[in-house]
């Protein structure tokens, strides 16, 4: 009979394994944070420019110029990433002649970052990594950078090492002739390096795409597709487990993503530009953003104790969640209950136990 008995738990036990394995543990937690006017203040092309002593004013005068130009020919563009394509024409001009995705990280070294950075990247995932209660549970928590700039100079950047991915635009070096898969034979080392045609364009919609990434983990398993039906308990990164961190009104499509499922939204301003407070207040006011801080990452910020308070909620979250799911799919096993005669009660004694 006990061991029957026995069995029949073992089996109860691993149907309930059975029933409840999961893709993945959904107890990752992520920053997303654009890059440009949130991390460095400023725009990372600026060393670029520097190098080939290009008027920076003056191209970017010229690329807000490029949309209505184009129009008028009958030809639509994307403003966000139309700079990619004015950036090739000085490559190929000779202007910036030598350009590769080498010297882009080269120049991505010279990139100055906002004040507490990158340590502050450190502190919150030690923060999530040192606490016992959260490690209990396996919870860790991740840094992603999703950029309209350039994927390579980030990648040569400080920041680089303290980051588990960045998504941003790609260029290629020299793109492959017609009919290269006929020959037998490619000269590779023959070619010159320089970069030569988009390879990724990241605009502040598709940026849309790469939380979904995260969130489905197809950054983590390339055969998941960011287009794979997956269910929202299999989810790697929930976006719930998100807060998206950036600058203001263009990154718009991403707070609003990430909001409506559940995640947070914190806009940053440069402390010696009112306008962007503006900006950033406007957001906040029309349900745009959770909310907004100098970008500025030091101890005793606004910003640093506004980040480091909700991941410390969502891993929280994440307990408690957790709890309630043992209470609800977890029987409890039932107690011995005892009764004395009442003709002899020893009030040293409990009646129930």
């Amino acid at each position: 009979m006990k061991l029957a008995f026995v069995e029949i738990i073992f089996e109860y036990v691993a149907t309930m394994q059975e029933e409840n394995t999961n893709l993945y543990s959904s107890n990752v937690i992520a920053c997303i944070w654009d890059f440009d006017k949130t991390l460095i203040d400023g725009y990372m092309q600026s060393p670029i420019f520097r190098e080939y002593g290009v008027d920076e004013i003056l191209f970017w005068k010229e690329v807000n110029m490029l949309p209505k130009i184009y129009a008028q020919k009958g030809v639509r563009v994307a403003p966000e990433s139309v700079y990619l394509n004015h950036l090739l024409s000085f490559v190929k001009s000779g202007i910036m002649q030598g350009l590769s995705n080498a010297k882009l990280r080269e120049l991505g070294a010279e990139l100055f970052f906002c004040p507490g950075l990158p340590d502050f990247f450190d502190e919150l995932r030690n923060l999530v990594a040192e606490n016992p209660q959260y490690q209990a549970l396996d919870i860790k928590l991740e840094h992603y950078i999703v950029s309209t700039g350039i994927a390579e100079m980030i990648r040569g950047s400080a920041i680089a090492s303290h980051v588990d991915g960045i998504f941003g635009c790609e260029f290629v070096e020299e793109p492959m002739p017609p009919y290269f898969s006929l020959q037998k034979e490619f000269d590779f080392q023959s070619l010159s390096h320089q970069i030569n045609q988009i390879g990724m364009i990241v605009d502040n919609t598709i940026k849309t795409r790469f939380i979904f990434e995260i969130n489905k983990g197809t950054n983590k398993n390339p055969n998941i597709s960011v287009n794979d039906q997956i269910l929202e308990k299999d989810r790697r990164v929930p976006i719930r487990n998100m807060i998206y961190i950036a600058d203001g009104p263009s990154d718009v499509p991403v707070f609003s993503v990430v909001r409506k499922n559940g995640g947070k939204a914190f806009a940053v301003y440069s402390p010696a530009n009112d306008a962007e407070f503006e900006q950033n207040d406007f957001l906040l006011s029309s349900d745009r953003i959770d909310s907004y801080g100098p970008n500025v990452y030091t101890k005793g910020s606004a910003t640093h104790t506004w980040l480091k308070m909700h991941v410390k909620k969502i891993c929280e979250r994440i307990i408690k969640d957790h709890s309630e799911a043992i209470e609800n799919k977890v029987g409890k096993a039932p107690v011995h209950l005892h009764k004395f005669k009442k003709s002899a009660p020893d009030k040293s004694e409990p009646e129930l136990f």
